[in-house]
């Protein structure tokens, strides 16, 4: 039985949770107004679209060579100070791009923005870890599962709001303005995460080794049937049922509808994952929870097969905001599981194998969608990746019974 932390007698919102969702929405509003800003930016610079193509892998490079280290150092070192320090490198990259906007710092093409948001990539593979090693010392085991769908709100409504708080501020007030204050946002963050009452891990003798420190928590996941199971399943889900990748074209070529729809269909996920979160608030699951997760992912599949059929623009956005509703729950049970399953001197570890299997599927999500795309036709390519999102399901409910089987309540 992992160590029990916070009190379960507490309302969550009379505990440092609030304090804590509020790190994580600023840290997110801070690198997605980064985002916006540097491709409208980038592409003005150029007008190549190749341009905008190397702003992702800038920031996924650094991202995924540091990922595995920050999570042996958020299990081994203080969380709120190397949140902080993740929070000033956020602040760095945008202050860093106001030199640039403003002509105090030669871009030298566009190589010093990218080497900016190289430090974003290296920042965020803290942020990730550092919030769900403290998720578990806030808050007590019985509250994880209503504190996973608040966090799991918080993030999509951070996600939506900042691309387009991003947008607005390059519009009315430019990229110079928009850069401060992403870099502003992210100071706030970290001051936020500082001033946070919460008892930090100690840990006792010598520091293990780091690479052996690693192979641990590789070995710790790997092992655990309940722990890999989850985690595979929402990778391939992502990566077969990339549909999202798919929406420029489906929107031009299926449904031919102008750029304000993209829009519409874009958000429509998030609005499904975000309604379901404030319902997983207020009755969080606990019963049959990998029942539940198999049925969440399956759902998903079928919203892609029937996205990839529909041809009326209303159906369309129907089938998006229900995968949004499915995902929604498949991202709610798996944070619960992830925390529940995984002793506290380990979280930092296993939460950052678990961003690099999403952080991947994402990627590899979006080359599948093309390259698929592109061998089969358009259609095609994304009924096959919701077929292949379902087969994902009834393999891994064969493979994995232990999965299939579980209740939360086994884990508390």
């Amino acid at each position: 039985m992992n160590e029990e932390f916070g009190d379960p007698s507490l309302p969550l919102l009379r505990t440092q949770f609030p304090v804590l969702l509020a790190y994580r929405i600023l840290s997110i509003l801070s690198y997605q107004i980064t985002a916006v800003t540097v491709g409208w930016h980038v592409y003005q610079l150029t007008g190549n679209p190749l341009a905008l193509g190397l702003i992702g892998l800038a920031e996924v490079i650094p991202y995924f060579c540091t990922a595995l280290f920050a999570g042996y150092a958020v299990d081994h070192l203080p969380r709120r100070k190397l949140g902080l320090a993740a929070c000033i490198c956020l602040s760095i990259t945008g202050l860093l791009l106001v030199a640039i906007s403003m002509g105090w710092l030669q871009a030298h093409g566009t190589t010093m923005i990218y080497a900016a948001i190289a430090v974003t990539g290296v920042a965020r593979a803290f942020l990730g870890p550092i919030y769900n090693a403290l998720f578990a010392r806030v808050l007590a085991r019985a509250q994880f599962a209503r504190g996973a769908g608040m966090g799991s709100v918080a993030f999509q409504a951070a996600m939506v709001t900042g691309p387009a708080l991003g947008g607005v501020l390059v519009g009315w007030a430019g990229t110079t303005a928009a850069y401060a204050t992403a870099a502003a946002l992210a100071l706030v963050a970290g001051v936020v995460l500082v001033l946070m009452r919460v008892s930090e891990p100690v840990v006792e003798g010598e520091r293990a080794p780091i690479f052996s420190s690693i192979g641990e928590g590789l070995r710790f996941v790997f092992s655990k049937q309940i722990v890999l199971g989850a985690l595979a399943l929402d990778m391939f889900a992502v990566l077969f049922g990339g549909a999202v990748a798919m929406l420029p074209a489906f929107i031009t070529d299926v449904l031919h509808r102008g750029p304000e729809a993209l829009g519409i269909l874009r958000a429509a996920p998030a609005l499904g994952a975000v309604c379901v979160g404030l319902w997983l608030v207020r009755h969080p699951p606990s019963r049959h929870a990998g029942r539940l997760l198999l049925l969440a992912v399956a759902g998903f599949g079928l919203c892609i097969i029937g996205f990839g059929l529909s041809r009326h623009f209303w159906l369309s956005a129907a089938f998006l905001l229900l995968s949004g509703v499915f995902d929604g729950v498949s991202v709610v049970l798996r944070s619960t599981i992830l925390q529940l399953a995984t002793p506290d001197h380990m979280r930092g570890r296993v939460s950052s194998i678990n961003g690099i299997f999403i952080g991947s599927s994402n990627e590899l999500g979006a080359f599948y969608s093309g390259s698929m795309a592109r061998l089969l036709g358009l259609v095609p390519a994304v009924v096959l990746g919701g077929f292949v999102t379902l087969g994902v399901v009834g393999v891994t409910a064969w493979k994995a019974p232990k999965l299939r089987r579980l209740d939360l309540k086994d884990l508390q």
